[in-house]
């Protein structure tokens, strides 16, 4: 048995099962509704969606390269994304027992005549979110996949498997206009000719889209505007990501289909028939929406306990942009001693500001 000085020891944040635990008037155990409320939880939840949403946009720019066109690629993105949204809101917002101040996931569902303003702020985040997304997408092509992550957010996930791509005996030197050609001739969207304004035009529209969907979430979970009346619970953070991811996916679906009868940018026309028999490449385009539906859910969760603005720290991608493009994908191979300096003191300075802001996250009542 612990002594009573072992058990005083014990961190008040320390992620127990024991707080999930409750007794009702009548003396019965009951669980509560399960949500994250340590900092070490809050602070897992970071470092998984970090890694998670810094590998998804690799594999959508890495199937652009490789010639698959971008609707059908998100398209398929879309459909796992939701996915991943609905298993979290299913499973751990079904945990527990509903009450009046935490109602559970498919109760505050039918609680929509009450809670609508905090819907329509999650809506709204979702729509920001996937203007935002698609957005980027289009940029990769136009000014190269670093340099969109570093202007709308700081996230550089650069793939660079170029050489990968050429499939002749002898593969061109990097750097040479014929292996930029290869490169080219390879990929879904041809942006030789093209002016770099139109994708840096394109990557600030999206920088203003990304900057309000946390805002928005965070409007409807904490309810800070005061829209709700008295007594209505406000939205879990999993009925938020539900609705969130719905609006999001719908207005993706909306966009890409139409863009397959009306792409934009330059982009090749394609059909319904074309998408579904599309089979190269799909795999990938499943998995970053796996990765980055559950990334997302892993910030939104880690928010709720420590702070949205804390669980930003996620934006740090280059952390896990530099595995990508160092140890898998070649990249910097060959560059000078002063591009290794920059990158290391990009690296330093980043890894000096997820510590300072995963410190930050505390507990929240």
């Amino acid at each position: 048995m612990d002594s009573p000085a072992s058990a005083s020891s014990t961190p008040d944040d320390f992620w127990s099962i024991i707080k999930l635990i409750q007794l009702s008037p009548d003396q019965r155990v009951y669980l509560k509704v399960y949500v994250v409320e340590s900092k070490a939880g809050a602070i897992a939840c970071m470092l998984f969606s970090l890694l998670f949403l810094g590998t998804w946009p690799a594999l959508l720019t890495l199937l652009e390269r490789r010639g698959r066109l971008p609707q059908h690629t998100y398209l398929d993105y879309t459909i796992t994304n939701l996915l991943a949204a609905t298993f979290i809101a299913f499973t751990i917002g079904e945990i527990g027992r509903s009450t009046m101040e935490q109602p559970k996931f498919f109760t505050q569902l039918s609680q929509v005549q009450d809670n609508w303003p905090s819907v329509l702020f999650a809506i709204a985040g979702g729509v920001v979110l996937s203007l935002g997304n698609l957005s980027t997408q289009y940029a990769w092509a136009f000014v190269g996949l670093s340099v969109t992550e570093l202007m709308y957010r700081p996230c550089v996930v650069d793939t660079n498997d170029l050489e990968n791509g050429v499939d002749s005996g002898e593969k061109a030197k990097a750097g040479t206009a014929l292996f930029l050609i290869e490169v080219e001739n390879k990929r879904a969207m041809k942006v030789f000719g093209k002016s770099s304004y139109t994708g840096l035009a394109i990557t600030f529209f999206a920088g203003a889209c990304l900057s309000l969907f946390s805002p928005a979430f965070n409007l409807a979970t904490n309810n800070q505007w005061h829209v709700l009346k008295d007594g209505v619970p406000h939205l879990s953070v999993y009925t938020t990501f539900f609705y969130f991811s719905v609006s999001s996916s719908l207005l993706a679906t909306i966009l890409n289909f139409t863009f397959l009868y009306r792409p934009v940018l330059n982009a090749p026309k394609s059909s319904i028939m074309s998408y579904v028999n599309d089979w190269d490449g799909r795999g990938w385009a499943l998995l970053a929406g796996l990765l980055s539906g559950f990334g997302n859910g892993l910030q939104f969760m880690g928010g709720q306990a420590a702070g949205y603005a804390a669980a930003d720290a996620v934006q740090a991608l280059p952390l896990v942009s530099t595995f990508w493009g160092v140890i898998l994908f070649g990249e910097y191979r060959r560059s000078s001693g002063r591009t290794y300096t920059l990158l290391a003191g990009m690296l330093i300075m980043f890894i000096a500001a997820v510590a300072i802001l995963m410190a930050s996250a505390g507990h929240r009542k």
